[in-house]
């Protein structure tokens, strides 16, 4: 039985809309993090715990909105991240921490899961939206990763304004370094030495504030970015695992999108997202339970802390921390948003 043209060329738009209609209409969301740590009710105001809920708040709504209007998780992942950056409640932007000889030095990452193409900085000192950044690596350079001089040579060659180092400057995260200054001396003085863990302030949250967030837009596309001023009192030259794809960030469409928050150097020993992510493609356990496994066994079996958020490719969420609290959100189409501190 003959088919005649005009029938398969039906038959084929008939498909393709289908296949259109199915990929435009994807589960969608997005989670996001602020960073885990000490984060205890006993240490929040009832004016500060708003000030939180209503950034990360923010921050959802605005990486929401552009994924409900069709926008990629690129997009929302960047400008939720935006938002965190800008504001000094965040050990990213304009919250960065201080390192060992008082300056600021940011890192970022972000990863597509459908070309699993990625940029990263690190070590800069003069790029406001750091995220943004590592974007543009990605997208016009052919490197993964630019760190100090070279990524704001960078930045400057493709129209980026730098600002100027004082814009980083806040009074809270410099007390943390004078706190953390003195501990040392009193070491010292008591010929106690180092600890091989580095010396927390209170909170910790004011270490570890790194930020991050994982989006699945309708098209079935996932992305995951991570933004960090590194840790307080941190050296000369130390880089963590925000800037390391596979370590603080990971996306990958055939399994899950990742961004981290932790004592990095674990975070980079383990590989963390990307073992998230193995995990889930070659063991194949679901996210929660892949997620868990690294966290809440792997990493406190090595000596870290820390936490990540997580989102696969059929929408499920994951948030697993083996710290007092993570700042963290999550929106998935059909459901409300979620914004929690705390264990509970």
């Amino acid at each position: 039985m003959k088919i005649s043209v005009k029938y398969f060329l039906l038959v084929f738009i008939w498909f393709f809309l289908v296949v259109s209609y199915a990929q435009s209409n994807h589960k969608f969301g997005i989670a996001l993090h602020g960073g885990a740590g000490t984060i205890l009710k006993k240490y929040m105001t009832p004016e500060k715990e708003k000030a939180y809920h209503d950034k990360l708040q923010e921050a959802l709504e605005k990486g929401y909105s552009i994924l409900e209007n069709g926008g990629s998780s690129l997009d929302a992942v960047e400008a939720a991240i935006n938002i965190m950056e800008d504001s000094p409640l965040f050990n990213a932007g304009k919250g960065a921490v201080f390192t060992a000889n008082g300056i600021n030095e940011l890192d970022a990452s972000i990863m597509d899961g459908k070309t699993l193409k990625a940029g990263a900085v690190a070590r800069v000192s003069h790029i406001k939206n750091p995220i943004s950044l590592a974007r543009m690596v990605m997208e016009k350079s052919p490197h993964v990763l630019l760190v100090g001089d070279g990524a704001e040579q960078f930045a400057k060659e493709h129209g980026v304004k730098l600002v100027d180092s004082k814009y980083f400057f806040t009074k809270e995260r410099w007390d943390a370094l004078q706190k953390i200054k003195e501990q040392e001396k009193k070491q010292r003085q008591n010929k106690t030495g180092f600890l091989p863990k580095p010396i927390y302030s209170e909170p910790l949250d004011e270490m570890f504030g790194t930020v991050g967030v994982v989006a699945l837009d309708k098209n079935g596309n996932l992305a995951a970015g991570t933004s960090t001023g590194g840790m307080t009192n941190k050296l000369y030259g130390r880089v963590g695992d925000s800037p390391i794809i596979g370590a603080g960030t990971y996306a990958n469409n055939r399994t899950c999108a990742v961004s981290g928050t932790g004592w990095g150097e674990f975070f980079i020993r383990l590989n963390v997202a990307k073992d998230i992510s193995d995990l889930m493609e070659y063991k194949g356990m679901s996210l929660k339970d892949a997620a868990d496994e690294v966290i809440m066994k792997k990493l406190p079996a090595l000596g870290g802390d820390g936490g990540v958020i997580a989102i696969d490719k059929d929408g499920n969420i994951a948030m697993p921390f083996n710290t007092e609290g993570m700042y963290r959100a999550y929106h998935i189409e059909g459901s409300e948003p979620v914004i929690k501190f705390y264990k509970q």
